[in-house]
C-alpha cells in the first residue's frame, strides 16, 4: 500500500490516452486494497482514496473549477462553487450543469481506529469539511502538488504516499461493513466504465446516510436509448384526421361545455398535427429534431436509461448483479430518480412535480378531468394507464349510479302498491307462524314482519331483473370501451409495435441458481448444461407443494370464519331469546344480523392483510425469474385469496342461508340443540343487501382510506425514528442548511408497484357487478368512492411516494383478464341471485300459473306451508305460550303437502314446478345476457377506426420520409465528390458538414463531454 496516493498519473496531453493510463492506475491500486481490505492504515484512517473511480473528464468541461482545490479527486467546495458543497438547485452536481438523473443511497458505518503514538500529527490533515468525490474529474497537476505542499511537513520525502499498514482484528459487524464497501466501490468504478458520472458525499461521521448521484451524458444516453429503441420524436410533422359530419359537432359542444372541467396545464400548440416516432438511432441522428442535448431526452427517460445500466452492472462479490441485488444485500438501501422539485413553496420553479400537485392531486380539483398525458410523462406509461383506466372506470359509474338511484327509487315508490307486503302487514290475515327456536320461542303473527317485508321491496322487485341485465352489459361496454381509449393512448403514446423488453433475473433467482451450481460442482452427477443454466420444475416443486397446501390452508381458514360468524348468529340469536326483555327479544334478527356482519367485517380486513403478505411470501419461495412473472403470479394469488375472503359470507348468504334448515318436527341441528338460521320472512335478500352494504362501505372507508392514509404516514414516522436512534449526535459539516432533493426524497415511502391500488379497485368492481340484483345502490357508492381515490392516488404519488421508475407498458396486463372473468361470473351469479334468492321466481309463477285472478292476491298464503302442532319432538314445544291450546296448526315458509295429505310434509308439486322455473330462468337469463354481451362487443371494434387509418398513414409518412432523406444524402454526397474533382472545395463547407452528419453525428462545442468520447466520421 506505500505510494498510494501518488499512484494516480498527472494528466497527460493526450486526453484519451490519460483516461486510459488513468483508469487502469486507479483499478490497480484500488485491486490492491481491495486484497487486503483487512489491512488498515495506521496513520491515515481518514483519507478515502480508494473511492477513486480513475476515469477522468476532458480538461475542457472543468474550466469552471479553475480556481477550485482538487485534493486527490475530492472537491474542494469552499473555494469554488456552492459554498455550502451543494447544488443550489438540488437537482444537479455542484457545476450546477449536470443534471442528476438517480441517486443511491446507503448507511455507512466506520471502524474507530486504534490510534498509534505520533498519529496525531497527521489527524491535522484533513480535507476540508464540505467535500464531495466526484467521477470523471480532472485532477490536474495542482492536485500532486497541493497534497505534496499539505503533507510534506508530516511525511517524509521518500514515502510520498501512505505510511506502513497494520493488519488488525475485524468484528464480524465491521467485516460485514467492509465488505459492504469494498462492493459500493467496485460496483460505482463499474458504473463509471460504463459511462455514468459520479457523485458522493464525503463520510464525514463515523456512522450515517450517504448519497451518491448519477448523470448520464450525451453519448451514454444515446447509446443507450438505440439499445431500448426508444422512439423519439424527428423532425416530421403529419397531420391528424379528424372525424367530420356530426361527431366532428358533438365533439366541438362537448369540449365547450366542457372546458371549465380542464386541467390548466400546458398543452400542445398545435394538436391537429403530430411528431413522427422513431426508435432513436445515432446513426440516423440528423432524422431527429435536436435543439437542446440536455432537454432531448426527458427526466423520465434518462431515469429509466440509467436504471437499465444500474440493472445490468455487475458486481464480482457474490457474482451479484445490478443494483436490485446489491439492495437485496443491503450493500445500498435505496435507488430511485429525483423528483422535479418541490411541489408547494411561493417559488417561481413552475416543475411538472408542481403542477401535478396544483391541478391533479388536490382533493379541491375533484371535479376537473385528469391531465394523462403529463402523468405520464411524469411518471411513465404503466402508472398513467392505471389512472387513465381508473378515470373511465369512474366515469362509467355515473350512469350506472344514475339506473341504480332509478331503480331504488322506483322500489319506494311502489312499496304502497305492493300486495304481497300488504299482505304480511294486514293482521287481519292471522298467520300464526311455527317458532324461532325450541322451547323459548313462542308462535308468532307473520304481521309482525311487516317493516323487514316492505323493506324488501325495494330491492325485490321487477325493476333489479331489468338492472341486472343492464349491469351485465354495462360491463362489456367498459371493459370494450377501455379496449378502445388503451389503443387511442398506445398510438399518441408511441406505444404501438412496442416490444416486449428482455428482463433481467431477479436477484433471488440468481442465489437460488447459484446455489444449484455449487451443490452440482460439489457432486459427481452427469448434468445437462440446460439444467445447470436454469431452475427446473424440480428445483421449484417444494415451492410448489407449498403453494398448493397453503393457498388451501388459507382458503379453509376462510371458510371457517365464516363458519365461526354463522356459529355466532346462531348462538347469540338463541341466548337473546332466553332474555325477558321484550324489546331484546323482538329485535334479536336486527340484532344478530348487525353485530355479526361487524364482526365479518373486521375479520375480512384483518385477513386481508394476513393474504396478502403470505400471497408474497408464496410468490418468493416459488422463485419466478423475472419481475413480470412474479408481479403476475403475485397477483393471481392475492387475487384468489382476496375475493374468497370478501365474498364467502356473501356467498354464503345469497345462496346456503336458509336452504338446509330443514322442516318443523324435523330441523337440522348443529352442534347440540342449536337449529340452523332461517331466512327473514320477506327473505334472504334484505339481509344480502345488508351485508353486502356494509362489507363494501367499511372496505373502502377504512382500507381504501385510512390505511392508505394512515399507515404511509406510520412508516415515515417508524423510519425517521430508526435513523435519529441509529446515527449518533454529530455535527455533519457535510449537510447543507437546506435539504437537497435526494434528502427529501429519501424520506418519502418507496413505490412498491401499483398491485394494492388494482387490487382495491378490482374488489370493488366485484362489489358493483356481482351481486348487483340486490344491492342497486352499489355503483353509487363506488362513484363517491372512486372521487375520493383517485385524487387520494394522486396526492400519494406526487407528495407521499419517492418518484417511480418510468415503466413503458402497452396495457393493463393480466388485470384486465381478471376483469373479463368478473364480468362473466357476475351474469351467471346475478342470474341466480334473482332466481334462488329473491321471490321473482315465486311470484312469477304464482301470477300466471296459479292465480285465480292473474293478479298476486294469496301468494302468501300459497308460499306457506301447514305443520300439526301435535307432530312437534318432545321437548321442543313452546314453553309457557298463552297460544298453546289455541294454535292447532302453524305455517311454515316453504312448497310441502299438508299433514292431511296422504305424502305430508314431503315436497308438493309446486315446489318442483318452482325450482324447475328457478333452472329455467338461469339458463334463459345467462344465455341472453351472454348473447348480448357478445353482439355489443362485436358492434364496437377495438380499434378506433380514426386510429386504425392514423397507424396505417403513420407508416407511408415514415416510409416517405426516409426516402426524402435518403435522397438528398446521396445528392450531397454526390455533389461533394463532382466538387472535390474539380478543384472546387471553398464553397462546400457547410455541405460537407451536412454530409458529414449523415454519416455520423457529434458535439463539438468547447467543453462537451460527449466530444471527448464520440468519433466524427467525415466524409
Amino acid at each position: 500500500m506505500e505510494a498510494y496516493a501518488s499512484d494516480f498519473p498527472l494528466a497527460s496531453s493526450h486526453p484519451t490516452l490519460n483516461r486510459q493510463k488513468t483508469a487502469k492506475s486507479a483499478r490497480d491500486a484500488l485491486s490492491a486494497y481491495n486484497n487486503k481490505c483487512l489491512t488498515v492504515p495506521q496513520n491515515r484512517p481518514s483519507l478515502h482514496t480508494s473511492r477513486i473511480d480513475g476515469a477522468f473528464e476532458p480538461s475542457g468541461y472543468m474550466e469552471s473549477y479553475s480556481s477550485s482545490s482538487i485534493i486527490n479527486n475530492y472537491l474542494d467546495g469552499t473555494q469554488g462553487g456552492a459554498a455550502d458543497g451543494t447544488s443550489p438547485s438540488g437537482m444537479h452536481f455542484r457545476d450546477s450543469k449536470r443534471k442528476v438523473d438517480y441517486v443511491l443511497a446507503y448507511h455507512y458505518r466506520k471502524r474507530v481506529p486504534r490510534h498509534q503514538p505520533g498519529a496525531g500529527l497527521l489527524e491535522s490533515v484533513h480535507r476540508p469539511a464540505s467535500l464531495a468525490i466526484v467521477s470523471n474529474g480532472e485532477t490536474g497537476k495542482s492536485c500532486l502538488d497541493q497534497q505534496e505542499q499539505s503533507c510534506g511537513e508530516h511525511v517524509p520525502p521518500e514515502q510520498p504516499g501512505l505510511l506502513e499498514a497494520q493488519v488488525v482484528d475485524l468484528s464480524p459487524l465491521d467485516a460485514l461493513e467492509e465488505e459492504k464497501r469494498v462492493q459500493r466501490e467496485e460496483y460505482e468504478r463499474n458504473l463509471v466504465e460504463a459511462g455514468l458520472e459520479i457523485e458522493k458525499d464525503l463520510e464525514n461521521k463515523s456512522q450515517g446516510l450517504s448519497f451518491v448521484r448519477i448523470h448520464a451524458p450525451w453519448h451514454v444516453l444515446s447509446r443507450e436509448a438505440e439499445l431500448l429503441k426508444i422512439k423519439m420524436p424527428t423532425k416530421k410533422m403529419y397531420e391528424i384526421k379528424e372525424e367530420g359530419g356530426i361527431l366532428k359537432k358533438l365533439n366541438e359542444v362537448w369540449c365547450k361545455l366542457t372546458e371549465p372541467l380542464q386541467p390548466q396545464v400546458p398543452q400542445q400548440d398545435n394538436t391537429k398535427m403530430k411528431s413522427l416516432s422513431y426508435p432513436f438511432s445515432r446513426e440516423k441522428i440528423y432524422l431527429y429534431n435536436i435543439k437542446d442535448k440536455d432537454t432531448f431526452f426527458d427526466n423520465a427517460t434518462r431515469s429509466r436509461i440509467v436504471r437499465e445500466i444500474l440493472k445490468r452492472t455487475p458486481t464480482k462479490a457474490r457474482n451479484s448483479m445490478g443494483i436490485t441485488t446489491l439492495i437485496a444485500n443491503n450493500v445500498y438501501d435505496a435507488a430511485y430518480p429525483l423528483h422535479d422539485g418541490e411541489y408547494e413553496g411561493q417559488n417561481d420553479d413552475n416543475n411538472e412535480r408542481k403542477l401535478l400537485y396544483r391541478e391533479w392531486a388536490r382533493y379541491g380539483v375533484f371535479y376537473k378531468f385528469q391531465p394523462i398525458d403529463l402523468i405520464r410523462k411524469y411518471f411513465g406509461e404503466k402508472i398513467g394507464l392505471y389512472f387513465a383506466w381508473l378515470g373511465l372506470y369512474t366515469e362509467f359509474l355515473i350512469p350506472s349510479s344514475v339506473v341504480g338511484v332509478i331503480v331504488f327509487l322506483y322500489g319506494c315508490i311502489t312499496i304502497e302498491s305492493d300486495i304481497p307486503s300488504k299482505e304480511m302487514c294486514d293482521q287481519r290475515n292471522a298467520f300464526t307462524m311455527c317458532p324461532l327456536c325450541d322451547k323459548f320461542c313462542d308462535y308468532w303473527n307473520l304481521s309482525s314482519a311487516c317493516a323487514t317485508a316492505r323493506a324488501s321491496h325495494l330491492f325485490d322487485n321487477p325493476a333489479t331483473v331489468f338492472f341486472s341485465i343492464f349491469m351485465a352489459l354495462w360491463a362489456t361496454m367498459f371493459l370494450e370501451q377501455w379496449k378502445r381509449l388503451q389503443m387511442r393512448l398506445s398510438y399518441f403514446w408511441d406505444l404501438t409495435g412496442l416490444e416486449e423488453e428482455e428482463e433481467h433475473p431477479r436477484p433471488e433467482y440468481e442465489t437460488k441458481l447459484l446455489q444449484k451450481k455449487l451443490k452440482i460442482k460439489n457432486t459427481t452427477e452427469n448434468t445437462n448444461e440446460d439444467e445447470k443454466e436454469k431452475l427446473t420444475w424440480r428445483d421449484r416443486m417444494p415451492g410448489y407443494l407449498a403453494n398448493f397446501s397453503l393457498i388451501l390452508f388459507m382458503i379453509m381458514l376462510t371458510f371457517s370464519a365464516v363458519f365461526g360468524v354463522i356459529v355466532y348468529r346462531i348462538t347469540t340469536a338463541a341466548a337473546l331469546s332466553f332474555s325477558t326483555n321484550e324489546t331484546t327479544r323482538s329485535n334479536v334478527r336486527v340484532t344478530v344480523t348487525a353485530t355479526a356482519v361487524i364482526i365479518n367485517l373486521v375479520v375480512i380486513l384483518i385477513l386481508d392483510e394476513i393474504y396478502g403478505a403470505v400471497a408474497k411470501w408464496l410468490t418468493e419461495i416459488e422463485v419466478p425469474k423475472t419481475e413480470k412473472t412474479f408481479e403476475e403470479r403475485l397477483i393471481l394469488k392475492a387475487f384468489l385469496l382476496k375475493f374468497v375472503n370478501s365474498y364467502a359470507s356473501i356467498f354464503y348468504v345469497a345462496f346456503f342461508k336458509g336452504r338446509f334448515i330443514g322442516r318443523p318436527g324435523r330441523y337440522v341441528y348443529v352442534f347440540d340443540g342449536y337449529r340452523m338460521e332461517e331466512c327473514a320472512p320477506g327473505g334472504c335478500l334484505m339481509e344480502l343487501c345488508i351485508q353486502l352494504s356494509i362489507i363494501m362501505l367499511g372496505k373502502q372507508l377504512i382500507q381504501n382510506n385510512i390505511f392508505e392514509i394512515g399507515i404511509p404516514k406510520l412508516k415515515k414516522l417508524f423510519r425517521k425514528l430508526k435513523d435519529e436512534r441509529t446515527e449518533p449526535k454529530e455535527v455533519n459539516t457535510n449537510q447543507s442548511k437546506d435539504p437537497q432533493q435526494w434528502d427529501l426524497d429519501y424520506s418519502l415511502e418507496p413505490f412498491t408497484g401499483l398491485t394494492p391500488e388494482y387490487m382495491e379497485m378490482i374488489i370493488q368492481f366485484g362489489f358493483v357487478t356481482l351481486f348487483v340484483a340486490s344491492f342497486p345502490l352499489a355503483p353509487l357508492f363506488a362513484l363517491l368512492n372512486n372521487v375520493i381515490e383517485v385524487r387520494l392516488d394522486a396526492k400519494k404519488f406526487v407528495t407521499e411516494l419517492r418518484r417511480p421508475d418510468t415503466v413503458r407498458a402497452k396495457d393493463i396486463g393480466i388485470w384486465y383478464n381478471i376483469l373479463s372473468g368478473i364480468g362473466k361470473l357476475s351474469v351467471i351469479i346475478n342470474a341466480f341471485v334473482i332466481s334462488v334468492t329473491s321471490d321473482f321466481i315465486p311470484r312469477l309463477m304464482y301470477q300466471y300459473a296459479y292465480s285465480q285472478n292473474g293478479t298476486m292476491h294469496g301468494f302468501i298464503n300459497h308460499t306457506l306451508s301447514y305443520f300439526n302442532v301435535s307432530h312437534l319432538k318432545a321437548g321442543t314445544q313452546p314453553e309457557n305460550s298463552p297460544f298453546a291450546q289455541d294454535v292447532l296448526f302453524c305455517r311454515f315458509k316453504d312448497y310441502r303437502e299438508p299433514p292431511w295429505s296422504q305424502n305430508s310434509y314431503e315436497f308438493s308439486k309446486q315446489y318442483w314446478a318452482v325450482l324447475s322455473a328457478r333452472l329455467a330462468f338461469v339458463i334463459l337469463f345467462q344465455n341472453l345476457v351472454m348473447f348480448l354481451s357478445v353482439l355489443v362487443d362485436w358492434m364496437i371494434p377495438d380499434i378506433p377506426k380514426d386510429i386504425s387509418e392514423q397507424i396505417k398513414k403513420e407508416k407511408s409518412v415514415l416510409v416517405d420520409f426516409f426516402l426524402k432523406e435518403e435522397h438528398e444524402k446521396l445528392k450531397l454526397i454526390e455533389s461533394l465528390i463532382t466538387c472535390d474533382k474539380h478543384g472546387h472545395q471553398s464553397g462546400t463547407k457547410g455541405q460537407r458538414i451536412r454530409a458529414a452528419s449523415f454519416c455520423q453525428f457529434s458535439r463539438s462545442q468547447k467543453g462537451s463531454l460527449a466530444s471527448f468520447s464520440s468519433q466524427h466520421t467525415e466524409v
